[in-house]
């Protein structure tokens, strides 16, 4: 069986969605969320991945919309 890479693709398009603007938006966590949603499962370095991602957010980029995708994706994390 071959292992997923869409941890890979989610740390580049994390740099990318970073380096736009110096922060990321609700919609662009959608976007990586997404990426690592298309097999249908959180494998360990996508959740590896993901994790690092939220631990750069800082606390004035949490908007009501950014809150809400963060809960989710905890969720979703605790799940997996």
């Amino acid at each position: 069986m071959n292992e997923s890479r869409d941890y890979l693709e989610l740390t580049f398009r994390s740099v990318s969605c970073f380096g736009n603007d110096g922060r990321l938006d609700a919609e662009e966590l959608g976007e990586l969320i997404a990426i690592a949603e298309r097999d249908g499962k959180f494998d360990a370095n996508e959740t590896r991945v993901l994790k690092r991602i939220i631990d750069r957010i800082r606390p004035d980029e949490i908007d009501a919309a950014m809150k809400a995708r963060l809960a989710e994706l905890t969720q979703k994390l605790g799940s997996a």
